[in-house]
């Protein structure tokens, strides 16, 4: 797996350029939309939920009335790199069966190109994020610079799940169907709109064994509250992300064999 990485590098690069310029060839103000839409995202968050509802994410203490949208969407940026990356893998041999004819071309460098792609709209939200959080609370917590950390398990993890469903979705064409209802459903069970502590105990033990759960709250721990990550869990995390990084990089090279024959 880290040799084809490796090897296909200079491709990656160049093909996910190519995807992202892509997306904003033709609109009038182009790659500009990669910023105004989390920055509508997070307008909206804010006048919803500390206008309307008057959320608080905290009972108590000096929580400011954006303090909840803030919170909310650091949750949301973490969540919607592993939703978008499992929304597109089951198309993505499909919509590029011209590449699956070419006896030489590394086919599995396609989920890479696409988990590059949406890393870049991560970054370009967590942005965003970081901007916020300086006009409106006049600091930034130091410990953003153990975001990438917190975030590679995920990383790891949703391209092992990208491979497994870009090999699966050539010969079940409804695993697409079948993701996008799963994301929705699991981005309500991953404590996005909710703190954890929000729940009846029996409910949390239940809510901590998905991944994402963790994931999401070490995220906030760094970005929002100024604490330092679980290195402990981290660390197994860690080992999580390989583990299904490698059993989806196995089975997309198992399958790929009869890729020409379906498509």
């Amino acid at each position: 797996m880290f040799r084809s990485l490796w090897h296909n590098r200079h491709l990656i690069w160049q093909m996910t350029r190519r995807e992202i310029a892509a997306r904003y060839r033709g609109s009038v103000i182009g790659l500009a939309w990669s910023f105004i839409n989390p920055l509508l995202m997070l307008t909206v968050y804010t006048f919803v939920f500390s206008v309307v509802f008057k959320a608080r994410w905290r009972t108590g203490g000096d929580e400011s009335r954006a303090d909840f949208a803030i919170i909310l969407f650091s949750g949301l940026i973490v969540f919607s790199l592993f939703s978008e990356v499992v929304n597109r893998a089951p198309m993505q041999i499909v919509s590029n069966a011209n590449y699956v004819k070419k006896v030489m071309f590394p086919l599995e460098i396609l989920s890479l190109v696409s988990l590059g792609t949406v890393l870049f709209h991560t970054m370009v939200s967590l942005t965003v994020l970081l901007l916020a959080q300086l006009i409106i609370n006049q600091s930034i917590p130091w410990t953003v610079v153990f975001f990438p950390l917190v975030l590679l398990p995920l990383i790891l993890g949703s391209l092992g799940v990208g491979w497994f469903l870009a090999a699966l979705g050539v010969y079940v064409r409804d695993i697409g169907q079948i993701t996008a209802v799963l994301t929705t459903v699991l981005m309500f069970l991953s404590a996005v709109f909710y703190p954890i502590s929000a729940l009846p105990e029996n409910y949390q033990a239940w809510l901590r064994l998905n991944p994402l759960v963790l994931i999401i709250a070490e995220s906030r721990k760094v970005l929002v509250f100024g604490s330092l990550p679980n290195w402990s869990w981290l660390g197994m995390a860690l080992l999580m992300g390989l583990g299904i990084a490698f059993a989806g990089f196995w089975w997309f090279q198992k399958t790929r064999k009869g890729f020409a024959d379906v498509l």
